[in-house]
C-alpha cells in the first residue's frame, strides 16, 4: 500500500472512519462526491465558528431528539444536500455527533485518495486569500510531488503564520511557536 493509501485508510479507521466510508460510498453511487465535500466544508465551518452549534454536537446533555432537530435545522439553513442532511440525522440518532468533525476529516482523506491526491491540514491565523491558497497549493504540490487537497482551518491563537500537516510531516511557521521558541532561548541565556 502506498503512503497515500496508508494515510487515507489510517484516517478512515475506527467509528469515524466507518461513517466516513459509508457516506463516501453513498456519495460515489449518487455521483455526489464533490457536493458532499462542499456540504461538509460548510458544516465544519459552522461547527468551528458557532459556539452554540459546537456545544450542541459535543454535549451529551442534549437528547437525541434535541440534537437531531438542531442539526437538521442548521443543515437546512446552510442549504445542504438531502444526502448530507440524512447523514447528519443518522449520526445524531446514533449519538455520534461528537465525532462529526473526525468523520468529515476522514471523508476528505478518502476523497483525496480517490482523486489521487494527498490530504494536507492547514491551520492559518487568519483567512487566506485565493492567491495565497493557490500559492500554498502549488508549493505543497511541488514539495510532495503529488496533487494536494487542503483542509484549511482558522485559529487566531497562532497570532500569525500557518501550520501545515501532511501525513506525519508538520511545518509550524506560526508566530505563536516562534515566540515560544524565543522564550525558551531567553531562559537558556538568562
Amino acid at each position: 500500500m502506498s503512503g497515500t493509501s496508508q494515510q487515507a485508510m489510517g484516517e478512515a479507521t475506527g467509528m469515524a472512519g466507518r461513517y466516513a466510508r459509508a457516506i463516501f460510498e453513498l456519495a460515489r453511487e449518487e455521483s455526489a462526491l464533490d457536493q458532499v465535500a462542499t456540504d461538509f466544508a460548510k458544516l465544519a465551518n459552522a461547527v468551528r465558528t458557532t459556539p452554540d452549534f459546537a456545544r450542541l454536537i459535543a454535549s451529551p446533555v442534549f437528547t437525541r431528539s434535541q440534537q437531531g432537530k438542531g442539526v437538521s435545522a442548521v443543515a437546512t439553513h446552510l442549504g445542504l444536500s438531502q444526502l448530507v442532511i440524512k447523514f447528519v440525522g443518522l449520526v445524531a440518532a446514533k449519538r455520534r455527533l461528537f465525532a462529526l468533525l473526525h468523520m468529515i476529516k476522514a471523508y476528505n482523506s478518502l476523497l483525496a485518495h480517490h482523486r489521487g491526491q494527498i490530504a494536507a491540514q492547514v491551520t492559518a491565523a487568519r483567512y487566506l486569500s485565493d492567491p495565497q491558497i493557490n500559492a500554498l497549493r502549488d508549493a505543497l504540490k511541488a514539495a510532495m510531488r503529488q496533487d494536494v487537497s487542503m483542509d484549511i482551518t482558522i485559529d487566531p491563537a497562532l497570532i500569525g503564520g500557518i501550520v501545515v500537516k501532511v501525513g506525519s510531516r508538520m511545518v509550524d511557521n506560526s508566530i505563536r511557536t516562534k515566540l515560544a521558541n524565543l522564550k525558551v532561548a531567553m531562559k537558556e541565556v538568562g
